[in-house]
């Protein structure tokens, strides 16, 4: 009698045991899925937006070229803390191709967008968007400051929320400017 229990045992854990590594294999299988998801290039959205000085700035007609997209708003401390070095690398690195498309968010008032940019001498492109547009169609850009840097074949390959890591960022874009298309 003992045995027969120990035979119906022994089968049971085996068909208990067979299902545990089907659903392991199965989680597996999604796991990797997921990473190699998450791996794959997301490109960046074709959005045009509107500078100050009324100039149209499509995303796309930027192929070929890095471009440091940051969303940022004038009541943001860390915004404004971020705006000189973030000046500075422009500055430094337009020589060599990059681009760069500062979006103010929806809710920030046009006087005082126009306001500090100009009182910072701000040498990159600002633009408004007013209806939320940018925003949106980067994933629904909430808070600021949040920069993306977006490669020669329009792909993002970094998306920064907070004041970035300059050494980082300016490395990052010293790589992906010598990248040949």
């Amino acid at each position: 009698m003992g045995t027969s229990w120990e035979k119906r045992t022994s089968n049971d854990f085996k068909r208990r045991s067979g299902w545990h590594f089907i659903v392991l294999g199965i989680a597996l299988a999604i796991a990797v899925a997921a990473v190699l998801w998450w791996r794959s290039p997301v490109f960046a959205p074709a959005v045009t937006v509107v500078s100050l000085q009324g100039e149209r700035i499509a995303l796309d007609a930027l192929r070929g070229r890095v471009v440091l997209v940051n969303f940022w708003a004038t009541d943001c401390g860390p915004c404004r803390q971020e705006m000189p070095a973030m000046a500075e690398t422009y500055r430094r690195y337009r020589p060599h191709g990059l681009e760069a498309i500062f979006i103010a968010m929806p809710y920030d008032r046009p006087d005082h967008v126009l306001h500090f940019a100009r009182s910072s001498e701000l040498p990159f492109p600002v633009a408004l968007d007013i209806q939320g547009e940018a925003a949106r169609a980067f994933g629904g850009v909430r808070a600021t400051p949040t920069a993306f840097l977006v490669d020669k074949r329009g792909r993002i390959v970094e998306r920064i929320l907070g004041v970035p890591d300059f050494g980082r960022l300016q490395s990052l874009i010293e790589r992906k400017l010598a990248e040949r298309v």
